[in-house]
Formats: structure tokens, sequence, C-alpha cells
């Protein structure tokens, strides 16, 4: 297992002197008027334990003890993600493909996960949510999202069988939603913008930010869905990116990727016929200096923050 510990050098080093330079001013308008300021104050203040400077459209403020753990869970070909909030709230994000519940429940089990407070399908392929059936059934659940598309696949019948059978209802996802998660961590949903015949366009693409630190959470999202999400005016930056359609050229267009400007990428991808991810996409995110990691080659990958520093974890 690998660990790593990263810093967004040019924002740290940004919020350090803006933070001295104002402290400066404090001290001289200070003496200049004969008063004097506490030293515990400023220390404390300088430090990050009183105020800070936020970044992002971040609203809350920054338990430090607290860690967001966003864990990129190797189900081979297709998509899953397990976030963990600093308070223990839990959310789900696609279960892999059909052979995968088992392994989905053995995930879950490992991280000590037995209710999920949000469950969100992207979208109805099979890749996506072909283990959460199993998951519904397992487990207590939540809030349910997803996109308001039809499918007539087994995998999604079985899907919409299980969530029937506990009494529960799924909500539409869409862009604009804020989903409850807590007091700390902010969830928005960025996409769907608009209604299309297209199972990836309608993928539901989900933001999160906790103090400064951000994530963005693609599904299958094509160029189609990155170009309205970039006409809503939506806010895209995000530190870490989960890059569309397990590495697809129809995802990831150099539009976008310029626009979230990610420092962390993560594809989501295992052994296909399909070319994924493509050469092109990798020669994008390398030309934007992205640091990128893969299941296929480092299974699962964790990627934890408090808020400002991130700790990458790798399976292999």
């Amino acid at each position: 297992m690998r660990r790593q510990r990263r810093r967004r050098k040019s924002k740290q080093q940004n919020k350090w002197f803006m933070t001295v330079m104002v402290a400066v001013v404090l001290l001289i308008g200070s003496w200049l008027s004969g008063g004097s300021l506490e030293w515990d104050s400023m220390k404390g203040w300088l430090s990050g334990e009183i105020g800070d400077f936020a970044q992002g459209d971040a609203t809350t403020q920054v338990d430090g003890e607290g860690r967001l753990r966003v864990i990129f869970l190797d189900v081979g070909q297709g998509a899953s993600q397990l976030i963990i909030s600093p308070e223990g709230k839990t959310m789900l994000i696609d279960g892999g493909n059909n052979d995968k519940e088992e392994l989905m429940l053995s995930y879950l089990a490992r991280y000590g996960v037995k209710r999920l407070d949000i469950l969100i399908g992207t979208h109805p392929d099979a890749d996506h949510i072909g283990g959460l059936d199993k998951v519904v059934d397992h487990l207590e659940i939540g809030d349910i999202y997803m996109p308001r598309i039809q499918a007539n696949t087994k995998t999604y019948q079985s899907l919409l069988e299980s969530i029937q059978r506990k009494g529960l209802k799924v909500k539409t996802a869409k862009a604009g939603l804020d989903l409850a998660f807590g007091e700390q961590v902010r969830v928005k949903m960025l996409a769907p913008v608009a209604t299309t015949d297209d199972s990836n366009n309608m993928s539901a693409v989900v933001k999160l930010n906790y103090g400064s630190a951000s994530y963005l959470l693609t599904g299958d999202a094509g160029s189609e869905s990155e170009q309205a999400m970039i006409e809503s005016g939506a806010n895209l930056h995000a530190d870490v990116m989960l890059v569309g359609h397990h590495g697809s050229k129809s995802s990831t267009t150099q539009r976008f990727l310029q626009l979230v400007q990610p420092t962390y990428a993560v594809i989501q991808v295992g052994p296909n016929s399909y070319g994924h991810p493509t050469q092109t996409i990798l020669n994008r995110l390398d030309k934007q200096n992205v640091q990128t990691y893969r299941n296929d080659t480092q299974g699962t990958v964790e990627i934890t923050t408090d808020g400002r520093d991130y700790q990458i974890t790798t399976e292999k």
C-alpha cells in the first residue's frame, strides 16, 4: 500500500502571504493608534485556528481534526466512489457491474459502512449500477438519487425492484441540487443540466467542497453534458477530478479540463476492449500537468483531505 502526502503549493503559499500581509497591516495600525494586539490571538489567527480565507465555493468551517475520505473503489471496468465525511456520514456513487455485487458488499463491510446516507446511481449503464441492487438489499439506505431516464434492462429493473421492496423512493438527480451531507461538507449536483436521450450525457455529476478542498465526480458525462455545465455558469474548478467515462475521448474535452484545472485525476477503468483510457485523454491530462491515478494499475485509490492538504493512498 502506497501513501503520498500532497500539498497544493501555490494556494498554500498565496494564503500564507496574504495572512502575513494582513497581520503586518493590523500590527502597524495598532501601533499607530497606540493600541496593542494579544500575541496568543494573533498566533491562533495566523495558524488558521481563528478564522480563515475562504476559497472556491466552500461554505463551511473545517474541523482541523476531521478528514474527508473519497475512495475510488477498484471494480474493474466500471465505477464506484465511496465518500465518508468527517462526521461519519456516508455516500456511495455507483456500484460497478452485475458481477461486482459481492465485491461491493465486502468493500462496504471493510470500511465499516452499515448505512448509506446518500446513494447515487449516476445513470442506468450496468457498469455503474450493476452492484447497487444488493447494496440496497443489505444496507440501511437514506436518500436515493438517479436521473430521470429509462433503461429497458434487467440490471436497471433489478435495482428498481430492490428499491421498491424497501419502500424507498428515488429523487431526481439534476443540476442545482444541494444534497444534505452534514454540516461540514457541501455536496452540489452540477448535472444533468438538460434532458437528453443519451444515457451518458444524463449522468449525475457531483461536486464536493470541504474547506478549500474540492472534488468533481463526473460519472460518464460526455462532451454534450460538459458543454451544458460550462454554459450553466457553475463553478467547475476542483482539485480532484474523476475522469469522465473511464477516459473515453467522448469526455474530458480540452475546454472542460481547463476550467476544472485539477491537480489530481482518477481514471476508474479495468481490462476492456474499448481502448479506455484513450491516449488522447492521457496526453491531455499530462499536458496540463495533472497527477493521474488508475484503478487498473494501482487498485483502489483513496484521496483524503483535512480541508487543505491531501493524502493519497493506492492499493498497489
